[in-house]
């Protein structure tokens, strides 16, 4: 009876020494929701942490999507995204995946807008291509022009107003911006002479024997790109949480830089481009995103500047961001390790 006694004590101290009560695996997965917005690169990011089981890793179950809405534009660009990759929140999102230009922006001028901030940016610098038509040889033969952009306020618009302070024009006069125009479609018909194309519509655009007129990464224009926001309110009150997902993100960002078949097949599964060429194309650009996805502050000031209004000068840069939980990351030595 003492050694059973003995016995069962010492697995009760065990118990409590190693923090040992169930597998790792049989622990209940915090629900998230998550969604992709727009269909570019960089939610490729976020396919991966779901296809390769890192979000679970990191004790996530996330629900995440590409919208309606998303898919029809993308289905304009020649991009058909799988039904099964389509849909709508059954409940609160948590996570917003897309753009610093158009959150920071909205912020400014929506009065619906809340209190989302930029937790990671994972792109820092404009790489995105103008595609035009063959009859316009030079730069200079696009001022006057119709300039095609996805939305008010979008990377693309955003892209497009650097674009025309670097020469030297007046975004209104010297430049028809032409709205819902990120798309092959309103391309081909003339609608516009020429759009701001992301690496996926541009990458279709080759395929199609179009060309670019301008690659928009040599004026290294600083871009707030795509990347994780959530409410400052929630994120406050789910430390935790964020953490684990941000920690998935970098670990998705490490694995897609070093494992080509990962981002082919979620290519496939997410976009269902199997054409290997275009995953090539799309496997360059990935690689050129950063492996440290900071909140870029540079690129918040750029967006800052060229929608200088009454309403964005209500903010400071700092209103925009949160970047305490990627530096934590980073100075612990966690993104590094994944690369070795």
């Amino acid at each position: 009876m003492l050694m059973k006694r003995m016995a069962i004590l010492f697995v009760f101290v065990l118990v409590l020494l190693t923090g040992w009560s169930r597998p790792a695996h049989a622990q209940e997965l915090i629900k998230v929701r998550a969604s992709l917005g727009d269909v570019s690169l960089n939610k490729l990011i976020f396919a991966v942490a779901q296809d390769a089981g890192i979000f679970k890793k990191h004790g996530l179950e996330v629900e995440q999507f590409i919208t309606e809405d998303a898919a029809a534009r993308s289905a304009r660009a020649g991009v058909v995204i799988p039904k099964d990759r389509i849909g709508k929140a059954s409940g609160q999102v948590h996570f917003n995946i897309g753009g610093g230009s158009p959150m920071t922006v909205g912020r400014a001028t929506n009065a619906t807008a809340g209190d989302r901030i930029i937790l990671a940016s994972t792109d820092h610098i404009v790489r995105w291509h103008i595609v035009a038509h063959k009859d316009i040889t030079s730069i200079e033969q696009l001022k006057g022009k119709r300039l095609g952009y996805s939305g008010f306020g979008a990377m693309t618009h955003f892209e497009a107003l650097a674009f025309a302070q670097i020469m030297g024009w007046n975004p209104d006069q010297d430049l028809a911006l032409m709205e819902n125009a990120l798309a092959l479609d309103t391309f081909e018909n003339r609608t516009v002479d020429a759009f701001v194309a992301d690496e996926l519509v541009y990458t279709m655009a080759l395929t199609k024997g179009h060309r670019a007129l301008v690659d928009l990464s040599q004026y290294n224009i600083p871009i707030p790109g795509s990347g994780v926001t959530a409410s400052r309110k929630w994120v406050a009150e789910n430390p935790d949480t964020v953490r684990r997902f941000l920690r998935a993100t970098v670990e998705a960002i490490a694995m897609l830089k070093q494992n080509k078949t990962v981002v082919f097949s979620s290519i496939n599964k997410w976009y269902g481009i199997n054409d290997r060429e275009q995953q090539e194309l799309l496997f360059r650009d990935m690689t050129k995103l950063p492996r440290k996805p900071y909140p870029h502050v540079p690129g918040i000031k750029k967006v800052m500047e060229l929608y200088d209004t009454a309403g964005m000068r209500r903010f400071k840069v700092e209103d925009f961001y949160d970047d305490s939980f990627i530096k934590e990351l980073d100075t612990s030595g966690y993104i590094d390790s994944l690369y070795k």
